[in-house]
Formats: structure tokens, sequence, C-alpha cells
């Protein structure tokens, strides 16, 4: 149920021909889980799977590769999308989510096969819910499978569906939510890698857990593989190359090389001994790292208010209020003012305002406006 086994055109249906290759009467096996001792996911995958934060998931964007033969004749499409969603559980209650859509048509042989993938997947990449469908439209036995991943309360239910014909085979088995720690999903699969890119690293020794085309537990392995420079369109671009191997203990490992642009992009996928891939064809609009600006620093300056006509302005008339709150009832600046000789000289029929009456002013002057 890996990744490895879908999205890649002609070469997706490999595991499918393998169905039909087995004898008629082949049914899953009833043993459940609790039968086998189940691997474990080590503490390298857990820890860096753990250390994901919300930043490290906005590899939000959709893109499309093509899907050619050994000798470079188009096969198909590839489209894979993921983006923020909402996911409705069980209980009624919506949560955020990844959102992760994936669909391929193509041809094996001149036969029609295709597959497609929905996951909701949690913060740190866990499976809430994830439905993959594969198929070939074979003229005398047509084949596909469904696979369901959904988590039920402490557990993850598995459905594996086989139609081989009007032959239908229906296999379920429950996990414990713990035992599945560090598990990773088709979907989750694709975001990770993407992740990987952005952080140009991949975990040392990290052992993830993911499902074989059987549906059982097994490990997962991931392999940085170096960089590369190769033609995108018109131009060249680096890419940083990352295997993965699902380790089934019922066939041989599966590995599929992933040729990733800077910031997620997909550029090339090749499943290693299989004929053809999926490459792109133009080269995306590259997102950026953001770029965080230092804050700037302000040098502190004397302040010389006397120099400052605004400033020094308001000083001087807070200083004329301050000072005429000190003052008696006859001292206001009016007052004081007309005390002054000058003020009026000789000619107060000037100032076109009749006061009756003496007032005293400072220095035991008296005006008599009578």
């Amino acid at each position: 149920m890996s990744s490895k086994i879908h999205f890649k055109g002609s070469t997706i249906s490999a595991s499918l021909l393998s169905i039909g290759l087995k004898a008629k009467g082949h049914r899953p096996s009833d043993q459940g889980p609790e039968h086998v001792p189940l691997p474990e996911a080590n503490a390298e995958a857990i820890s860096f799977l753990n250390s994901l934060r919300l930043e490290d998931m906005q590899i939000l964007f959709s893109e499309t590769l093509a899907i050619v033969s050994d000798t470079g004749e188009p096969q198909g499409e590839l489209s894979i999308e993921v983006q923020k969603g909402k996911y409705k559980g069980q209980s009624g209650i919506r949560s955020c989510c990844l959102l992760v859509h994936a669909f391929s048509r193509g041809f094996l042989d001149k036969t029609a096969c295709g597959n497609s993938l929905l996951g909701y997947l949690s913060g740190k990449l866990e499976p809430m819910e994830q439905h993959s469908h594969e198929f070939i439209k074979f003229l005398i036995l047509p084949m596909e499978r469904k696979i369901t991943l959904l988590k039920q309360g402490d557990q993850l239910a598995v459905t594996r569906s086989v139609k081989e014909g009007e032959d239908m085979k229906t296999q379920m088995t429950f996990f414990p939510w713990r035992s599945i720690e560090g598990f990773i999903s088709e979907a989750a699969n694709l975001v990770l890698l993407r992740v990987m890119a952005w952080q140009r690293k991949v975990p040392s020794n990290a052992r993830f857990l993911a499902l074989d085309t059987e549906g059982k537990l097994c490990y997962s392995t991931y392999q940085d593989l170096g960089f590369q420079t190769i033609q995108v369109g018109y131009q060249q671009a680096e890419v940083f190359i990352v295997e993965q191997t699902i380790h089934s203990d019922e066939g041989i490992p599966m590995s599929c090389q992933f040729y990733l642009l800077s910031d997620g992009h997909l550029a090339k996928r090749v499943q290693v001994g299989s004929p053809g891939c999926c490459i792109i064809t133009k080269m995306p609009n590259l997102r950026e790292e953001d770029e965080i600006e230092p804050r700037p620093v302000f040098e502190k300056k004397p302040l010389v208010w006397e120099e400052d006509p605004e400033l020094y302005s308001r000083f001087l008339d807070r200083k004329v209020r301050r000072g005429c709150s000190q003052l008696g009832p006859f001292q206001s600046p009016v007052a004081l003012a007309i005390s002054s000789p000058t003020f009026f000289g000789d000619n107060f029929d000037l100032i076109g305002v009749e006061l009756p009456g003496t007032v005293e002013v400072a220095g035991g002057r008296n005006l008599d406006f009578g």
C-alpha cells in the first residue's frame, strides 16, 4: 500500500498483475495482528515525526507529471495535490487536517490502468482516513484493488478488497493505535517527501512502518542518494534524490526513487526494476525560504528641546499657564500688562472699551476709568 505501488502509471499495476498470477483460490490470511508480533518503528523515526513543526507542513501545492515509457513515449499523467482541509470524525467534531489527493491514468501494454488516493492526515502525519483504488482493465480478467484506512477510537481499521473478474475478496484488520506509532501511509509519504526535500535531509537510520501490498504491517526506510542535475523542459535543475524501500515479509523489498526540487516539487519518480517513469515537463515556480529581516535598530539621540521650535513653544505656553495659576485675582496677564506705563500711553480712548470704576494694579497705582 506504499506510494511505490501507486502513482506510477504503467508500472503501478505490476503489483496488481502479481495478484492475478497467484492461485485463483488464494484468499488473504485470516491471521490477525494479535497472532504475530508486530514490527515497531525505531526511536529515530518517531523522533523525526515528533520534531515536525507547523511551518514544515506549508508545502501546499498541486503538481502534474507525465508518465512515459522507457522509450520516452507518453503513457499517461499523474497529479498530486496537498492542501489544508477539515475532517469530520466519528464524533462529529471537525478538526484541521492535511488533505492529500492523487490521481493517475495510464496504459500497460495498451491496457488501461490507473489509481486514485484520497487521504486525511493530522499535523503529525497520522492517518485519520484514507481511500485508495487501483485497477487494470484486462479484457479477459479485469482486476482492481481497494484499501481503506480509518481511525476508530484507539485502533486503525484496514479494509482491503481485491476483485478479479467477478470474484471479490475482502479482508479487514485492526491495529491497536499505540502499535502503529511511526506509521507512514501513502498520503503521509507524499507529504513526508516534500518535507525532506524542503529540509534537505533524511533522518539517519530511521525505520518507519508501512503497509505492504497484502495490507500487512512492515518496515519502511528512506535513504539519501545525494544531489543531481537533471533537465527539466529547457533548463537544468538540481534535485535531491530520496529512495524509499518497503521491506515486506512476504516478498522482495520494493524501492522507489524520488527526484525532488528544492521546495518539494516532484521532478521525477522511478520504481527500481520497472520500465518507464513519471517526469515533470515544465519547471514550476519554486517557493523560496522566507527571509526573516532583522528588526531595525534606532540609535538614541539626545533631545535638545530648546532648539525644537514646537517643543520650545509648548514649554513657554505651559510656563505661562503654570504662572497664571499662582497669581492673585487682579494679577492676570491682562492686568499685569495694563500695569505697564506704556500699555495705553495717554490715549485710553483707543481701546474702544468702557471700563467703569477704579482698578488697583500692581505697584499700588490706581487707574480711574470713571
